[in-house]
């Protein structure tokens, strides 16, 4: 199979998940307005900022910036597992299309999806005072540290969705989601965490991309020498979670 028809099979996937955003504009608007209402909930009704060393908001919208990422796997996950029910991959497999097409086509979908929803981010936190001081340079490697996270995060999401199969399932791992999110320093310092609880929340790979992207962002949290931390623990979820669900993908029908 040319390079060619495999590039054409992953570009006419990746269009079949951007024309549902046209068919669905309500879920598209939710996903992208509820990481905001999030931040400012934590920055306006809940932020206290206890222990950090400069205004909280500086603090925490790098930490939400995080937090959206890892929550983006729940999308993911949702949007396999309705697939997978209606038979719409039993259909596209029984195909003549490059093996893989449509987990790229989900993959490419989720990325720019999160990209757009990080530029939103950006802005609403720069509307609540939020500064990025450190440079140009040291802005984009920010970013790229955030979204390289997040597509570690899409394909633990893939072979997730591709395990549970089932809707009932999908609530059951959308439910741990969320604590292993907040099990990080992304609205906390672990300082001010009983010492065991501060020693799980400094594991977590959550924590080394928010306390990186803090440090290139030049925003209270931050520490120098994380940056090899933040890239090593995706490099390493992407090694284990990647050909999981290859394999996962390629072992449905039998």
């Amino acid at each position: 199979m040319s390079t060619a028809y495999v590039v054409s099979d992953c570009w006419t996937m990746t269009r079949r998940e951007l024309a549902r955003w046209a068919r669905q504009p309500v879920q598209v608007v939710v996903g992208l307005v509820f990481p905001v209402m999030t931040l400012l909930m934590f920055g306006y009704l809940i932020g206290g900022g206890r222990g950090v060393d400069g205004a909280y908001v500086d603090f925490l919208v790098p930490g939400m910036f995080t937090l959206t990422m890892v929550f983006g796997l729940e999308g993911t996950l949702t949007a396999v597992t309705q697939d997978l029910n209606k038979g719409v991959v039993d259909r596209f497999r029984a195909m003549p299309m490059a093996d893989g097409a449509v987990l790229v086509g989900r993959s490419a979908a989720d990325m720019l999806q999160s990209a757009v929803g990080l530029l939103l981010m950006i802005g609403v936190g720069a509307a609540m005072g939020w500064r990025a001081t450190g440079g140009p340079a040291a802005f984009l490697g920010a970013v790229g540290l955030l979204l390289l996270l997040r597509f570690a995060m899409l394909w633990i999401g893939i072979w997730l969705g591709l395990v549970a199969g089932r809707p009932e399932l999908v609530q059951t791992v959308q439910i741990l989601v969320w604590p292993v999110g907040f099990l990080s320093n992304a609205i906390a310092l672990p300082e001010t965490m009983p010492d065991w609880l501060g020693a799980v929340v400094e594991w977590n790979p959550m924590s080394a991309t928010a306390t990186a992207v803090r440090e290139l962002f030049g925003n209270p949290g931050g520490e120098p020498g994380w940056t090899v931390a933040a890239v090593l623990w995706p490099l390493a979820l992407l090694a284990v979670f990647f050909p999981l669900a290859v394999r996962r993908f390629a072992n449905l029908s039998r």
